[in-house]
């Protein structure tokens, strides 16, 4: 017989409402919620504890990270996935969209060679064997300013179980990098290029966008459909932009970079996202929209840790904060980014929904996290 977990007393996320009350899990499910400060036999006792569902995260680059902890070093890939996976549990996220690059330049300064197909099926092997604690999807950003985009695609088909592709365009003066100066700074701090290289970076990047921008992105949109995966913008700046977006199909907007942006995907019924970085610093690292202008404006709905897992949390808490309704702060890292997806099965404390869930304790204003379930087993 299996033994039901039962973490009671404790403050509890719905999806419209902050609870005190009791989640029983079994068998991997939620079997039940209860109000009541009561503590059964047997139960965990949360001690007004706020329990919430397994963060979901949909565009994180901190896999590219494990990877390649320095320039020019690769480590070993299934240390990297297995170090990745570890510390994403340890920051309360329990489902994740691991972002890799389609779309490479394998010649000069700058450049960057291909490695998605490689690095995912490493990636599904290891889930495949049930060496990871959470849940993980494939998120292949297709990078339209680039030479091999379509020979990597085709890499990849419905059997990889795409979960996410969005449509990334790099290309120097526009979107994310509009200021140039920004996008040098970027390069140089990364990749150390002497202002001659960069000009020649920022050119070849020009070229190869005039070059195969346009069918990049037409192949792009055909792959996503061959997946069954979602189909996502990236860096929308303009109502153009957003315009091109709703046409493709896609309904969500990862972090448009202007509030005109983010209010025509409002229109369009398109959700936006929004990192989570962005909020804790206040303001993009980039020059763009800041991510709490748009939280006032009523322009977010979804957050992503981008490149700082443990974010994620964070800008949620802050986000019930700024919103007075610490469900829908936290429904930017449940609910919202579960149903952008397409997973009905998890992102909401409801009986018959997956046993994913976070225990955490606010101490000196930061929530702290004290346990991480996962399909109602906990990993952290």
């Amino acid at each position: 017989m299996t033994r039901d977990t039962i973490l009671a007393n404790a403050t509890l996320v719905l999806p419209a409402e902050v609870i005190r009350g009791a989640v029983i899990f079994r068998d991997g499910q939620i079997a039940g919620v209860e109000p009541g400060g009561a503590v059964p036999e047997g139960a965990v006792d949360c001690g007004g504890d706020m329990v919430a569902p397994g963060l979901i995260e949909l565009h994180t680059d901190n896999l590219e990270r494990h990877i390649q902890p320095r320039p020019g070093v690769d480590w070993p890939h299934g240390d990297a996935i297995i170090a990745h996976d570890a510390e994403l549990a340890g920051c309360g996220i329990t489902t994740v969209f691991d972002a890799m690059r389609v779309g490479s330049i394998p010649r000069g300064k700058g450049g960057y060679s291909a490695y998605a197909r490689g690095l995912a099926r490493e990636l599904l092997a290891l889930r495949g064997q049930g060496a990871l604690k959470i849940s993980h999807f494939l998120h292949l950003r297709a990078e339209v300013c680039s030479a091999t985009l379509e020979a990597e695609l085709a890499e990849f088909g419905p059997e990889d179980r795409v979960g996410l592709v969005s449509l990334m365009d790099h290309t120097p003066g526009q979107r994310q990098f509009r200021d140039v100066g920004k996008l040098k700074q970027y390069v140089q701090g990364k990749q150390g290029l002497s202002d001659a290289e960069f000009d020649s970076h920022v050119a070849e990047l020009t070229a190869l966008r005039d070059a195969n921008g346009d069918r990049h992105e037409r192949e792009a949109v055909a792959a996503a459909r061959r997946f069954g995966a979602v189909l996502a913008s990236h860096d929308d700046t303009t109502e153009e932009h957003v315009e091109t977006s709703f046409r493709h199909g896609i309904r969500l907007a990862e972090f448009p970079t202007t509030r005109e942006a983010a209010r025509a995907c409002r229109e369009r019924g398109i959700a936006v996202m929004m990192g989570a970085p962005n909020l804790i610093r206040g303001g993009s690292h980039s020059g763009n929209v800041a991510a709490e202008e748009l939280a006032e404006a009523g322009l977010l709905d979804i957050l992503s840790s981008d490149y700082v897992p443990a974010a994620l949390l964070m800008a949620a808490v802050r986000l019930g904060e700024i919103w007075g309704d610490m469900a829908r702060g936290m429904a930017t890292v449940t609910a919202a980014p579960a149903r952008a997806a397409g997973l009905s099965d998890r992102g909401r404390m409801e009986v018959g929904m997956r046993a994913d869930a976070i225990r955490m304790k606010m101490i000196g204003g930061a929530p702290v996290l004290r346990g991480v379930w996962v399909r109602g087993e906990r990993v952290a």
